[in-house]
């Protein structure tokens, strides 16, 4: 695993339910952000940079993700 993801606070989304198939999210001191599966904390983790992570999260709120 990244030594960056060393220290790294994550956190699962507030509308994530009581579920336990959520991914988890942590805001990097690099100004990037981890993204992990919450079933397997141990396993591999996404990094993004801001800009990316921005695209990611504003294209989730525009609803380009939902079932059609």
């Amino acid at each position: 695993m990244s030594t960056e993801l060393d220290g790294a606070v994550w956190f699962k989304s507030s509308r994530s339910g009581a579920g336990k198939e959520c991914v988890e999210v942590a805001y990097l001191s690099s100004g990037r952000v981890g993204v992990r599966d919450s079933k397997n904390p141990q396993g591999a983790a996404l990094i993004f940079g801001p800009g990316d992570w921005s695209a990611f999260t504003a294209s989730v709120r525009d609803g380009r993700f939902d079932d059609r």
